[in-house]
């Protein structure tokens, strides 16, 4: 049998031998399924046969998202200062455009609340006619980031400064939205806006109308926090739908008079840039938004990227492919002056959970929102404001998660600090400056903990012994150079740096110590300085096919020149207490 399969013959897959040549074999194969394991394909299939999933699935998951985001996308255009149906385009661009590329294959991408504090700041300073210069210039960087495959990059960030700077916009974004909810306007930064509370409070109890808006607006807040555990299909409909159903229906009530969107025609909100906004490129706040949105909405989608691709066990996502479909979709929102794309938690996860296995979903949900935009724009205007704003305090909430504090503190307490000192610099001063201030953070604690190095010192008879283990590194010089101080204080005639069992030495140590060493032997000390790594100019090891040589420490030796300066080596073993002495400096 080994003969006829070396010769390329087949055995039979049912088992049974060819005609002609059954007493030739005797073992035949064992059913697939019992004693071997079955090949299986790579592709899911479906008792149907269609291998990526039934199509209705992907209707009615298409047909939730959408639900879940027209709330959003109106409401996240209301917060940025934009006309609502900028949010719908930017919708609908996330889907066609964004959806319909591969790489992310159940991530949804349109309008996020994550940048709407940076959109209405960007817009009270630049009019929203260049917020679309912005938009553009962020999304073509996009898509080079992506050519050049740094997508992958964008995963090399701190988490630590990640959730500071998510809960840094969600923080201001529940006190920003606090005002809209009582019908008043914000008053202006984070600080000036949570100053503002109290007085807010105040216009609520002595005002009807917004007592009824802000009632609204907190219904809708606990509807979004309680609706999950609402037993039976009803838990199915986005908790949004139902508030905004909710203040429909309160505000078409006699005496009633809270605010309502207004609602123009989709393709009148179209403002494309012209030569005149393309000009303010010259202005260097303009570039310095421009490459905040780049960094901020790459990281935002990338890092909703691999959130999602937790969810579910489909294809992965490919980054620098996604990157390229996030710019495309920012280039195309660029040039039609509507607000910028990025991947949305909220969408992606409704979508996995809705049973959706392909792209085909997320395409179908921006054609359904352009659908409505079209056809059904009057049902725009019924919705309260109050309501959109209940729904973004929500996920500004969700963005802020309170409870990752905690959890931080208790994990890694210097990852604590990193994470609460981007959120107050994001809070107190914008939100390109906490990221940088987190990322400087999160790369001093790095060098810090990546330079841990354990100096020992004891005097034994007539010699001083340093011995260092770890990473010496310019951050630990104080310390090298205090016990150097030390041994050479201590009088002996001779002094011992071990350095041995250092992992790392940098250019500031090994200067400090070779200094150090000249200077003591110039007065008449006798120095033995054993540095770490393989001795310089040694010959290459044996390869496996040479003998080694009889004495292969001192074959593997140079051999010394008329300038050679010779060590004394102490052999004697160290007190036996020496392993269970304090260290001099950590």
């Amino acid at each position: 049998m080994s003969g006829a399969h070396a010769r390329g013959r087949k055995p039979t897959v049912r088992g049974s031998a060819p005609k002609g040549r059954g007493a030739a074999i005797d073992v035949r194969l064992p059913p697939r399924g019992r004693d071997q394991p079955q090949r299986r394909s790579s592709r899911p299939t479906t008792p149907k046969g269609n291998p990526s999933g039934p199509l209705s699935t992907e209707i009615t998951a298409s047909l939730v998202v959408f639900l879940v985001a027209l709330p959003l996308c109106i409401g996240v255009a209301v917060a940025s200062g934009v006309p609502p149906e900028l949010g719908i385009i930017s919708g609908v661009i996330g889907g066609l455009v964004v959806g319909a590329f591969r790489g992310s294959t159940l991530q949804v991408s349109g309008p996020a609340a994550g940048l709407a504090a940076l959109v209405a700041e960007t817009v009270a300073e630049h009019g929203v006619v260049m917020l679309g210069v912005i938009v553009l210039c962020s999304g073509l960087l996009q898509i080079i980031l992506g050519l050049v495959r740094l997508g992958r990059l964008f995963q090399a960030i701190s988490l630590a400064v990640i959730q500071g700077m998510l809960a840094g916009i969600g923080l201001p974004l529940m006190f920003s939205q606090a005002y809209p909810m009582a019908d008043a306007k914000a008053p202006g930064t984070p600080i000036e806006n949570m100053a503002g509370i109290p007085g807010l409070l105040g216009d609520i109890l002595t005002d009807r109308q917004a007592m009824i808006a802000a009632l609204l607006g907190v219904v809708t807040i606990v509807l979004s926090f309680v609706w999950k555990k609402v037993p039976g299909p009803l838990r199915k409909i986005p908790a949004a739908l139902i508030a905004v159903g909710i203040g429909i229906a309160v505000a078409a009530l006699p005496g009633v008079e809270v605010k309502t969107l207004q609602v123009g025609s989709l393709l009148d909100s179209i403002q494309p840039p012209g030569a005149g906004q393309f000009a303010g490129l010259a202005d260097a706040a303009i570039i310095t938004s421009v490459l905040t949105f780049t960094v901020i909405a790459s990281a935002e989608s990338l890092f909703t990227a691999a959130a999602v691709d937790r969810m579910h066990t489909g294809p992965r996502t490919r980054y620098n492919t996604e990157l390229m479909a996030q710019g495309a979709g920012n280039t195309l929102a660029g040039l039609l002056g509507a607000l910028p794309i990025t991947a949305v938690v909220a969408r992606s996860s409704a979508n996995v959970q809705a049973g959706a296995k392909t792209r085909l979903s997320r395409t179908l949900h921006g054609l359904w929102l352009l659908a409505f935009a079209l056809l059904l724009p009057q049902v725009l205007a019924l919705i309260p404001v109050s309501v959109l704003a209940g729904v973004l305090v929500h996920s500004g909430w969700k963005l802020f998660a309170p409870e990752e504090f905690p959890k931080m503190w208790r994990q890694d307490r210097g990852e604590f600090v990193v994470m609460t000192v981007t959120t107050l610099v994001i809070v107190a001063t914008a939100l390109l400056e906490g990221v940088i201030v987190g990322l400087g953070a999160g790369i001093v604690l790095a060098a810090l903990r990546m330079s841990q190095t354990v100096i020992r010192q004891h005097t034994e008879e007539d010699t001083a012994k340093v011995v260092m283990v770890g990473n010496a590194t310019f951050l630990r010089l104080p310390q090298v150079i205090e016990a150097l101080e030390a041994a050479a204080a201590s009088g002996k005639p001779r002094i011992r740096l071990d350095l041995t069992g250092v992992t790392h030495l940098d250019h500031a140590c090994r200067n400090q110590i070779e200094e150090f060493t000249a200077q003591q032997r110039g007065t008449g000390t006798r120095v033995e300085l054993l540095m770490p790594g393989p001795v310089r100019g040694a010959d290459p090891a044996p390869t496996p096919t040479e003998p080694a040589p009889a004495d292969a420490d001192t074959a593997a030796l140079p051999a010394p020149g008329p300038g050679a300066e010779w060590f004394y080596l102490d052999t004697r073993p160290l007190p036996a207490d020496y392993a269970g002495r304090p260290p001099l400096v950590r």
